[in-house]
């Protein structure tokens, strides 16, 4: 065999392993997979079709069991001068868990933005228990109405001790004095902590980051947890402990939990209540196990 047939043969050869390959499994958007590749602007496509039938204002009601403690109003919000949420509405209840799932782009971080004063509101309210929180300040929502944000990643202290973490909670809310009884209240509830309490907070693994990160929130006595992608960057181990203790907060606290979060499966296992969002509105509101059980929903966030 001459080299150029020896070249045409080995071309072959990839080219068929190659195309054996090709629409095999990926990974979705959530966890799992599918066996049809789809970009991001087919699953935004396919997602803005849901929006023909958005959910109404009853509805969002009868989610929220006809008793909302948290409402958005015809908000429309952005950054700048860009619009990003569109006559949004949201209702929760008071210790109720929503999930937002949607694509990237949808504005889901942007609505936990613009309950916690990030963004510029052009229009619309945001209410907690009875108040209207729409035009304050993030120190004054945090001392007002008791919303504490949970930040995406890295927002520890690294140099600083865990214990002094902690106690920066209390320096936010304003309430230094409370803050120690505070922490150890925390260090009495998680054990992992307390043996690190005098360590700095950088030697802790990423799970024990954010356990620490929501335990500093906890400090401030927040009644409404906002909680931007818990399970981020974190091992299967630590994602079930995250959400072990989120679900801790809710049903044994109390506390009402908003959360956007990547891993939609998670995400919406934990949730009572659960949105999709497309293009900055509300496409689909449902139970967390009814948007489980979607086709729809499966077939473009959950990986089939």
């Amino acid at each position: 065999m001459s080299e150029k047939q020896k070249k045409i043969s080995s071309t072959k050869k990839i080219n068929k392993n190659t195309s054996n390959k090709v629409g095999k499994v990926v990974s979705g958007y959530g966890e799992g997979s599918v066996d049809v590749v789809m970009s991001v602007d087919q699953v935004a496509k396919e997602a803005a079709s849901m929006s023909a039938s958005a959910p109404t204002i009853s509805a969002l009601s009868d989610l929220a069991s006809d008793k909302p403690f948290l409402t958005i109003n015809s908000l429309r919000a952005g950054y700048g001068k860009m619009e990003i949420l569109h006559d949004f509405n949201l209702q929760i209840g008071k210790g109720q868990s929503l999930c937002l799932i949607g694509p990237n782009g949808a504005g889901k971080s942007t609505v936990l933005h613009s309950i916690f004063g990030f963004t510029n509101i052009f229009s619309g309210s945001i209410v907690v228990d009875g108040l209207d929180v729409t035009s304050l300040t993030p120190s004054q929502k945090l001392s007002n109405a008791g919303i504490a944000y949970i930040l995406q990643d890295k927002s520890v202290f690294p140099q600083m001790t865990v214990e002094e973490n902690l106690l920066m909670g209390g320096f936010l809310k304003g309430r230094p004095a409370e803050a120690k009884q505070a922490a150890e209240m925390v260090f009495d509830k998680y054990k992992r902590l307390a043996d690190r309490r005098d360590k700095p907070a950088g030697v802790l693994s990423g799970g024990e980051r954010r356990l620490l990160e929501i335990s500093r929130a906890l400090v401030m006595q927040p009644e409404v947890l906002l909680v931007d992608e818990p399970s981020i960057g974190l091992e299967p181990r630590f994602i079930d402990m995250v959400f072990e203790i989120l679900d801790d907060l809710q049903k044994k606290d109390g506390k009402t939990i908003i959360m956007v979060e990547q891993n939609a499966k998670k995400g919406l296992a934990f949730a009572d209540i659960g949105y999709v969002l497309v293009s900055g509105e509300t496409a689909i509101a449902d139970t967390g196990d009814n948007l489980l059980k979607n086709p729809d929903v499966g077939r473009l966030f959950l990986g089939g």
